[in-house]
């Protein structure tokens, strides 16, 4: 295919007419047209398109399509089909009233080649070029960010189904690339055992004979996998990604032990963050996040949130969904400084929060603000809590409340990787103080020892906890709310919660269109005067007394 028309075209005079003749206050794609037709040029995707062959349907076309479909949350075929029959759509395409469109399937390519050519956020973008041009993007001022889970485009499985699903998923592979040389291995059993669904079939329900079910698909398993590393077997079946997964799942899954196929038990796995859940979808993990648990995503949105201005997204990243919210607020804050977007304040809640992520915000002129998690140690409250202890980074000594100092001073890393310092006091000085079974009362004949961030990030906590107490920063950051109807538009309008895809690069595409999407509709509703929804009061509610 090659591309011959990388803009929008002029809107045919008949199509213009129909078009204001049924829909005098125009629609979303008739008003993107008018206000936002630069947006869908599709210079930007040129270099995705040969200059040589078949024409292809024009990527501002493919583009202008995409984002639609995802403000209207329709399928592929749901949008092919608007092309060919929703006058407002060949108003925005610039299309005659008889054409006919083009198959569905040319969006799936149309992605597929975003993908490929590293060009997912290359709409996102020029939907914030295009806001910035018209003075409605204020990055200098707030900005705040929330994540949302999503859902894998598949459907949670046992282990018994996992290891199942994943022998027959590597057969079926091996099957269309080298269908005589597999034919010649395999038992006659096997057909029956992998040859469809293992969750069509009705698996033990006791656990012993499940075990047993499991541990007959290991050893063929591991059968198969001797077979295709054998210097017999064809070379292209060991470069078949299906074979390449069942190796890694047997490898976490199973081991040989006396010349046997055994199940390895619950301490010998690797961690649930290294682990795939699906052979059908290799990237999506397992979270668990406020008593949610899940298979899939997560997702980070951050947003403008200036009075004067529309609240527009200046930033998505997608994860597995194994992934912290704390270990995101540095690469968040990277990006947006690579684009010119730093905000001068941000605003987060507990998730994002801990010492080093506000020590660096600090150094990087940022006003972080969010509440810090709890210290929930023992020793956390009271009189003789860590904050309570003075100390003095100079001379490298740490003062108790009684005025006792020690200076033993140990820099240390943490088993969590965190660069940490711990002061241990002399068993005697402390042997000797009346309150020693309140301050340590579990270190019976040794001295309190306590644990210190360093220097710029104890500081920052300390700055931090003192701030919450300050009616001032609640007033700030009571503003950090509003994320919480962003990733409620999202989820509720625009299907953010369940991914389409399978995979983690087709799945951030669809965030990043999804926020284009959302992006796109916040301007025209700020061009329009569409005022923005107010927080819903149910009738109950209304009849509670004034104070």
């Amino acid at each position: 295919m090659s591309l011959r028309e990388p803009g929008l075209g002029e809107i045919p005079a008949e199509t213009e007419r129909v078009a204001r003749a049924v829909c005098p206050d125009g629609t979303l794609a008739m008003r993107l047209r008018d206000e936002f037709a630069e947006v869908f040029s599709g210079e930007a995707f040129a270099s995705l398109f040969p200059c040589r062959g078949r024409p292809a349907v024009p990527p501002r076309a493919l583009a202008l399509v995409t984002v639609l479909q995802f403000a209207e949350g329709l399928s592929d075929r749901q949008a092919a089909t608007a092309v060919r029959v929703r006058i407002d759509w060949k108003y925005a395409l610039g299309l005659e009233l008889t054409d006919t469109g083009f198959d569905y399937s040319v969006l799936s390519e149309f992605r597929a080649r975003l993908v490929k050519g590293q060009m997912a956020d290359e709409l996102f973008e020029q939907v914030l070029r295009a806001a910035k041009d018209r003075g409605l993007l204020k990055t200098s001022g707030r900005a705040r960010t929330d994540s949302a889970r999503v859902l894998a485009a598949i459907r949670a499985v046992n282990h018994a189904e996992m290891v199942g699903e994943t022998l027959r998923a590597a057969l079926n592979a091996l099957a269309a690339a080298c269908p005589r040389w597999l034919a010649a291995q395999v038992d006659t059993e096997w057909f029956d055992r992998y040859g469809h669904r293992v969750e069509e079939a009705r698996l033990p329900r006791s656990k012993d004979k499940r075990e047993a079910w499991v541990g007959q698909a290991g050893a063929d398993g591991m059968r198969l996998l001797e077979a295709v590393f054998s210097p017999q077997a064809p070379r292209e079946a060991r470069s078949l990604e299906a074979v390449e997964l069942l190796r890694q799942i047997w490898v976490h899954n199973f081991q040989i032990v006396d010349g046997a196929v055994r199940r390895r038990d619950a301490k010998n796995v690797p961690p649930g963050r290294l682990r795939p859940f699906s052979p059908y979808d290799t990237d999506a993990r397992a979270g668990a996040k406020r008593g949610t648990i899940w298979t899939g995503y997560l997702v980070q949105l951050t947003e403008t949130c200036e009075p004067d201005a529309p609240n527009l997204i200046t930033h998505v990243a997608t994860t597995n969904a194994s992934v912290n919210d704390v270990k995101m607020i540095d690469a968040i804050h990277a990006d947006l400084r690579a684009h010119g977007r730093l905000p001068a304040v941000h605003l987060v809640d507990a998730n994002y929060i801990d010492a080093q992520g506000l020590a660096d915000a600090e150094e990087a002129g940022i006003k972080l603000v969010g509440p810090i998690q709890h210290n929930t140690t023992a020793q956390s409250s009271g009189t003789f809590a860590t904050d309570a202890f003075t100390v003095d980074w100079e001379n490298k000594r740490v003062t108790c409340p009684n005025g006792k100092a020690a200076d033993h001073w140990y820099p240390r890393v943490s088993s969590h990787g965190i660069p940490v310092i711990r002061v241990r006091f002399p068993a005697a000085t402390c042997r000797s103080c009346p309150d020693v079974n309140d301050c340590a009362p579990s270190k019976a004949g040794r001295g309190r020892e306590i644990m210190l961030r360093e220097k710029a990030a104890h500081e920052a906590m300390r700055k931090n906890r003192a701030a919450q107490r300050d009616p001032e920063w609640w007033s700030v950051y009571q503003h950090r709310q509003g994320i919480e109807a962003t990733v409620s538009q999202g989820v509720r309008a625009f299907g953010l919660r369940r991914s389409r895809y399978r995979g983690h690069p087709k799945t951030r595409l669809q965030h990043l269109f999804t926020a284009a999407a959302m992006n796109l509709a916040r301007l025209d509703a700020w061009t329009t005067g569409t005022p923005r929804a107010g927080t819903r009061t149910s009738r109950f509610e209304r009849l509670r007394p004034a104070t």
